[in-house]
């Protein structure tokens, strides 16, 4: 979207490609942290924390 407006082409000449670089990093965080951390349900990350503090982990299954 933004190549192809004149400034974007100036500050990539000037500082390199910022987004790619921070897209780089933050996918080479997130195999790392896939790889050190064990996979938890998707639905987790989805769901809102309570505000009253931590709970204790459910024995359920």
């Amino acid at each position: 979207m933004f190549q192809e407006t004149p400034i974007f082409s100036r500050l990539v000449d000037e500082r390199g490609d910022v987004p790619a670089q921070v897209r780089g990093e933050a996918e080479r965080i997130r195999r790392d942290l896939a790889r050190v951390l064990p996979q938890a349900p998707a639905s987790s990350w989805n769901t809102p924390r309570s505000t009253q503090g931590p709970t204790a982990p459910s024995t359920a299954l």
